[in-house]
Formats: C-alpha cells, sequence, structure tokens
C-alpha cells in the first residue's frame, strides 16, 4: 500500500494498518531475481510435471525417465544402448543405469548385438508392455495436467515454443559437435 492510501485511510478515521490485497503475493526479492531465469522455471515445471506424474500414476517403481525409454523401445525394438540414449537424449551412462533398472525389474530385455558383441540390444518384454498400455490415461493425465492452467490456444503456443527452443538448442550442439570432430 502506498503512503498516499495510508493517509487517505487514517483521515476516514480508518486503520492505519496496510490493506493485504487478496490473491496477491508479497514481494519476494529472491522470486524475482530467479523468476527470470528460464532454467529455473524449466526446472521447476519439470519438478512439478514429475510430481504430477507420480500422484497420477500412484508407482513409485517406475519414472517418468523409465517410462520414456519404454516408450522408445514400444516403437523400436532392438534398439542399442546408442541409439536409445540418441532418441531420448541422454548420456550413456544413464542410458545404461536406467536400462539396467529395467532388466531388473522384467521390463526389458537385453542381450549382446550378434553384429557388434561389445553393443547391447535392448527391447520391451510383455511385461513392460503391459505397465505402459496401463499407465497411458494416467501419463496422459499429467502432461494434460501441467499445461491446463494456460488458455487452450497458449497451451498450443507453449508447445509450439518448447519444441522450437530446444530443436535450435539441439542443432546448436550438433553444429558444435561437428566442428569439434569433422568427418
Amino acid at each position: 500500500m502506498t503512503k498516499r492510501s495510508s493517509v487517505a485511510k487514517e483521515k476516514k478515521g480508518g486503520s492505519a494498518e496496510p490493506v493485504k490485497r487478496q490473491g496477491a503475493q508479497p514481494f519476494n526479492p529472491l522470486r524475482e531475481v530467479m523468476w527470470r531465469r528460464p532454467g529455473f522455471l524449466i526446472r521447476r515445471l519439470t519438478q512439478i510435471g514429475q510430481a504430477l506424474f507420480f500422484d497420477l500414476c500412484k508407482s513409485e517403481s517406475i519414472t517418468p525417465l523409465q517410462v520414456g525409454m519404454l516408450t522408445a523401445l514400444s516403437m523400436n525394438p532392438w534398439l542399442d544402448q546408442k541409439a536409445i540414449g540418441r532418441e531420448l537424449s541422454l548420456d550413456r551412462t544413464t542410458t545404461a543405469e536406467v536400462l539396467k533398472r529395467l532388466a531388473d525389474k522384467g521390463l526389458v530385455e537385453t542381450r549382446v548385438n550378434p553384429e557388434d558383441r561389445r553393443s547391447r540390444l535392448s527391447v520391451i518384454t510383455a511385461e513392460g508392455l503391459k505397465l505402459i498400455n496401463d499407465l497411458q490415461e494416467s501419463i496422459h493425465r499429467s502432461q494434460e495436467l501441467l499445461i491446463e492452467p494456460l488458455p487452450p490456444e497458449d497451451r498450443e503456443v507453449f508447445m509450439k515454443l518448447l519444441a522450437r527452443l530446444v530443436d535450435a538448442h539441439e542443432k546448436m550442439e550438433r553444429q558444435l559437435e561437428q566442428q569439434e570432430h569433422p568427418e
């Protein structure tokens, strides 16, 4: 509240206490700084999306990343670890760890690649397919809820902008890799 409105209130015989606006957040300097950082907001939105996923999927035994990997394998069976990592933008170590967890749960089967014995090929199992099929509605709903606060027309724009931003960064990344490792 401004000084002027406090004085006006005193003249009318009211309290000099500032009146809190309903729904207004108190000034928070840290929030003002952090909410100008796209990386912070993207990370925070990721946290919110994961919380929605876990709440709706009611499963502590599967993560959004694992569902992504199962989805990729359901659409492209017998991929090697390098291809899976490329499809999901994951490094080799993360890909190997997630595949191991999924194999330990019986959701993925991994075999030595007969064409390159150093490589491993993975496929989703019947149990893995059943799990992602059972979770489809909850997964879809968690994605809807994540952007539901936006009006429908803004959701489409938001998704296009996100895709454009990711695509632009991936192109820059590929260009840098080509410059660093020309063929």
